[in-house]
């Protein structure tokens, strides 16, 4: 159970992410959408980790690879927008939401 305080660093990280990949690191995205879906805090505030959902379906891979390859990258570009806020910047742990094509496939095998 997640408490009062991680929930809200979980929102503020998820709305400064999603504008970031709008804006400031588009480039490492490669012209993709890249939605935060979710953002789970550790009880510990150490580690943020990050449920991504990345649309179109063939260049998820790459855009996650290269997400994940420039984390340092990112993190540094939260803590500026972040930094009067939270005493620590939290670890960045990436991770692909499969949940919309869990629900296509789904509907998918329901519509046949």
């Amino acid at each position: 159970m997640d408490s009062t305080r991680q929930k809200k660093i979980g929102r503020l990280i998820q709305k400064d992410m999603s504008e970031m990949f709008q804006r400031e690191v588009k480039e490492l995205v490669q012209g993709a959408m890249v939605t935060v879906t979710v953002v789970r805090v550790t009880s510990d505030l150490g580690i943020a980790r990050i449920y991504l959902s990345i649309f179109p379906g063939d260049k998820k891979e790459e855009v996650f690879n290269n997400i994940t390859q420039h984390t340092s990258r990112i993190r540094y570009a939260l803590g500026k927008r972040v930094g009067k806020q939270l005493r620590v910047i939290p670890e960045l742990e990436f991770y692909i939401d499969d949940s919309l094509d869990y629900i296509d496939n789904i509907d998918r095998l329901l519509n046949e």
